[in-house]
């Protein structure tokens, strides 16, 4: 009796701390409309094509559709039951999905073109820098500037770097280090673009009862070298100061535990119910 109330409070503080991770990573998305409104009053002050929306509202986009995405697995893995995933509900489920997906490639393409413009630059000295009219700025962090003044101007050095098509000024070691964080923006959606056409497999073939443990073992190790590689991602921007980023990785780290946990769970559920059967 205190085993099966041990484990139903165990399953209730999961459960919890499941839903509570849920929210942060919705809360994140919060946070980075405010970062990136932020940032846009430095950049495409004149105006922005869908391009360039795309560009500065990338980890907005991304966050959203992930989010939305993680709720439809927990659904299929988790809440609904595999004869309720028929007819009308299981097309919106698919059909949603498409959308998050299409979204999360399109902000992956976002990512894509925010490293290309960090790396059209062209060179200045800093009297061509200081002499400068019009609102210019400089960059200091990923996403993060302030304004230009006779101040700050002179602390840029004896040379600045100017990004193409916009009033921003870059010292060149600034630049370089948020070059490596544009490097690890892409890196970093490029591998959870895979890590859910895994799972996405997993789940199609689940449904058809065709995903055997040949399968589940291929993935498994596929799975592992991704993991692994936004793991790296997450500790290089916790290594350069950038908690947000870091913050946010940490969370859908911890999330994807919960959906593979869920997956396991409803394979061994699956298999459990077809013994019988094949007995």
């Amino acid at each position: 009796m205190n085993s099966v109330i041990g484990h139903g409070r165990r399953r209730q503080l999961f459960t919890t701390v499941k839903y509570l991770t849920y929210s942060l990573l919705l809360t994140n998305v919060f946070l980075f409309l405010q970062e990136e409104l932020a940032s846009l009053e430095h950049t495409f002050v004149s105006g922005m094509t869908l391009a360039d929306f795309v560009q500065v509202f990338a980890s907005t986009i991304d966050t959203a559709a992930w989010v939305v995405l993680l709720l439809l697995f927990e659904l299929e893995t988790s809440i609904l039951d595999d004869e309720r995933i028929r007819g009308w509900t299981k097309r919106s489920i698919h059909g949603t999905r498409l959308l998050c997906g299409a979204a999360i490639v399109w902000a992956f393409t976002g990512y894509y073109s925010e490293l290309v413009t960090l790396y059209r630059v062209e060179l200045l000295t800093a009297l061509d820098a200081c002499g400068m009219s019009g609102n210019w700025s400089v960059l200091q962090a990923m996403d993060e500037y302030m304004p230009l003044s006779a101040a700050n101007c002179g602390a840029l050095g004896g040379e600045s770097l100017r990004i193409q098509g916009f009033n921003i000024l870059a010292p060149p070691d600034v630049l370089q280090n948020v070059r490596y964080l544009a490097w690890t923006d892409v890196l970093n959606a490029g591998a959870w673009i895979l890590v859910v056409v895994v799972l996405e497999v997993e789940v199609r073939l689940q449904l058809k009862g065709r995903l055997t443990d040949t399968i589940i073992d291929g993935t498994r190790y596929l799975k592992y070298g991704l993991y692994s590689m936004l793991f790296a991602a997450a500790a290089y921007w916790g290594y350069a100061g950038d908690f947000l980023d870091f913050w946010d990785a940490s969370l859908w780290l911890f999330a994807f535990i919960f959906i593979e946990m869920n997956v396991f769970d409803w394979q061994q559920e699956t298999s459990a119910e077809l013994r019988p059967a094949q007995a």
